[in-house]
């Protein structure tokens, strides 16, 4: 049963995960083992715990305890729910409570690609995207529009960031994910060795439109996403099999990486769907 602890010291260290603006130290909070990251809001909490994930401890305005809030304490177990009035946790936390609630939970070690790839027909291949909010904007797209997982470079923004958790809806704990270890084209290159077709979103000259004949079709098939500015490297785009944009109007030459994101699943979805 979870114990109510009512805050009178802002400073108790149990505090800190929720007072804390370094998501590098919660990352690192019990190094070497994995760390902590906080779920916001009731759906996402809720979402966390579906997906198997650890609460630690819980955050929550007085009024949510026994009513929205009620369903989550009771799921998570022995924990302690520390409560006080909105005006107060604001004053902890630097921001407005979404609905009343944040949860620390414990991270586990991430998924080997191998694993997040069985049986995957539809993957989006993030490359140094750095952006939280991006990040989990695509993770939303990626879980409404059918994509089965979602593969990152070591430099992206981890999904577990509070933003990425919250822009997501907690999508991020629905859709399997994990690292590409290696860097362009090597990843490509591992990519296309389990079958599948690789699409760089870019603009070359030799750029197919998303709807050509043969992209839909393609048994397994991974749509590989660049950084805002930047874009893809060149070294990635010549290694993909194709080079894929989204045609345009009114002399807009692109989308921000998110909404090309949820426009290119959309169209490349599986033909099972």
């Amino acid at each position: 049963m979870a114990t109510i602890t009512e805050i009178d010291d802002l400073s108790l260290p149990e505090l800190l995960p929720y007072s804390c603006t370094s998501e590098i130290q919660l990352l690192r909070y019990y190094e070497p083992q994995p760390g902590l990251f906080i779920a916001e809001s009731p759906k996402v909490i809720r979402r966390a715990l579906d997906a198997g994930y650890e609460p630690v401890s819980l955050l929550m305005e007085r009024k949510y305890i026994g009513g929205q809030g009620s369903d989550i304490i009771e799921r998570c177990g022995d924990i302690t729910v520390y409560t006080a009035p909105g005006e107060l946790l604001t004053e902890l936390t630097g921001f407005k409570l979404t609905q009343g609630a944040l949860c620390a939970m414990r991270r586990r070690i991430p998924d080997a690609p191998e694993k997040v790839l069985s049986g995957a027909k539809r993957v989006a291949v993030l490359e140094d995207i750095m952006n939280q909010t991006n990040i989990g904007a695509i993770f939303r797209s990626t879980a409404a529009l059918g994509f089965d997982a979602v593969l990152l470079t070591r430099p992206c923004s981890d999904p577990l960031y509070r933003r990425s958790i919250r822009v997501s809806m907690g999508t991020v704990f629905q859709v399997p994910w994990a690292y590409l270890d290696g860097g362009s084209p090597e990843y490509i290159e591992y990519l296309r060795g389990l079958g599948f077709m690789t699409a760089a979103m870019a603009l070359r000259n030799d750029t197919m439109p998303i709807d050509a004949p043969g992209l839909r079709s393609a048994e397994r098939l991974a749509v590989v996403l660049g950084t805002e500015g930047e874009g893809l490297r060149d070294s990635t785009i010549s290694a993909c099999d194709c080079t894929v944009k989204i045609p345009m109007y009114h002399g807009v030459d692109s989308l921000n990486v998110a909404a090309a994101s949820a426009v290119a699943f959309w169209e490349l979805r599986s033909r099972d769907l």
